[in-house]
């Protein structure tokens, strides 16, 4: 097996230090990664502990082979002030144990009425986002991104125009119609996308795209940095491995964007394969069981991927030809860190990527249980997460 990120074996490189973590044996090869970076996660603190917390999260990405995440704004208070701000902040420093970078708001409260306190929060915030919510105004948006682009930041913007979304809560797609469900419409993420893209040109700003889903907005994307807009885009591991044609009246599968069809499932892989889709980002959302137990209509939007987004991307993608390990290192580690100015650090994560294991919720370290890959079989076992030199993952 390929050793990609260090090509000496863990026990001459750490000796006694590390190597106790691990359960070598003669059979057995070890394969370092560096430590993988998400720049989309909901940690819940402050104010929805019960869903999940900066430890728990933390701890859940760790296991994961993460050593540095970005957690979205939609707390309260909302940090769309610097005062707003420190109560994660405080959190942060006291419970993580891995890098944990905030974004700020964009607007106050994410309401879309009034810009957030942009000067105040840029040296303390990775980027500016809205997330859960599209900003709806386009005035508002355009003022954020100069804004944005006086600050040398970043806008990564939840794409969604509410007046397209007419109640629905999975895709507009054939399983909606055969089971009486209300559809999400691809136009609802790829028009804001569009207009979007038209503010980035006419400001200059740095312009990330959070979770697509539509070939739509492949496309849309894919053409704009033909253009040359500053722009880039994430996706997650469910959007490229399901689509709607795997759902079930569960609420794991619940999410938002929903699972589309298998017609933009393709786009989003041809758009990984060509360049047009620079990230992986799991949109980590967890929820208390009980808001998941409501089938597909009455449940949360929002799964969990944290400790399974590796060994999925590794099992669909790479044991299966589609891409090299190489590319999914760019993927889940590379371009996140370069985009997001994310040093990596002395971190680190060892696999055994031959081992095979049934994903099985109740063994998470995130309080989040809900995932669409409850049960199934994938390849990639995590045994050790190192973070700025210290062990902070222990398979076992």
């Amino acid at each position: 097996m390929k050793r990609v990120y260090d090509p000496i074996h863990i026990k001459e490189k750490f000796g006694g230090s590390f190597s106790s973590a691990l359960p070598f044996s003669d059979s057995a090869e070890y394969c370092f990664l560096p430590g993988l970076c998400d720049v989309h996660v909901h940690f819940r603190e402050p104010a929805f502990s019960y869903k999940e917390t900066i430890k728990t999260g933390s701890l859940a990405a760790a296991h994961g082979g993460y050593t540095d995440v970005c957690t979205m704004p939609n707390l309260d208070p909302v940090p769309d002030s610097a005062e707003h701000l420190k109560a994660e902040l405080d959190i942060i420093n006291r419970d993580a144990v891995i890098g944990v970078h905030p974004y700020g708001a964009i607007t106050v409260a994410e309401k879309g009425e009034k810009l957030a306190d942009m000067v105040g929060l840029s040296p303390n915030v990775i980027a500016f986002s809205d997330d859960g919510r599209g900003v709806q105004r386009d005035e508002m948006m355009e003022c954020a991104m100069i804004e944005a682009k006086k600050l040398g930041k970043i806008i990564a913007a939840h794409c969604e125009v509410n007046s397209l979304l007419n109640g629905g809560y999975i895709h507009d797609g054939e399983y909606a119609e055969a089971h009486g469900h209300r559809g999400i419409s691809s136009e609802s993420e790829w028009r804001q996308i569009e207009r979007d893209i038209a503010l980035s040109k006419k400001t200059g700003c740095a312009y990330h795209v959070c979770h697509i889903s539509t070939a739509e907005s492949v496309g849309l994307i894919r053409k704009a940095k033909a253009d040359g807009v500053n722009i880039t885009c994430e996706t997650g591991p469910h959007y490229l491995v399901l689509d709607d044609s795997d759902l079930q009246e569960d609420g794991r599968f619940k999410m938002n964007p929903p699972l589309r069809s298998k017609r933009d499932r393709e786009a989003l892989v041809e758009g990984l394969l060509d360049g047009t889709i620079d990230m992986i980002a799991t949109d980590h959302a967890p929820h208390s069981a009980e808001e998941k137990s409501r089938g597909l209509e009455k449940s949360a939007f929002g799964v969990v991927g944290l400790e399974t987004a590796f060994s999925v991307m590794y099992t669909h993608f790479v044991r299966a030809g589609v891409i090299t390990i190489e590319r999914l290192i760019e993927l889940m580690c590379e371009n996140p860190r370069e985009r997001f100015n994310i040093p990596l650090g002395d971190s680190f994560s060892v696999w055994n990527l031959e081992e095979k294991f049934r994903v099985d919720p109740s063994r998470f370290l995130s309080k989040g249980r809900a995932t669409p890959f409850d049960g199934a079989e994938l390849f990639g076992v995590n045994y050790l997460t190192v973070y700025n030199g210290r062990a902070v993952y222990k398979k076992g």
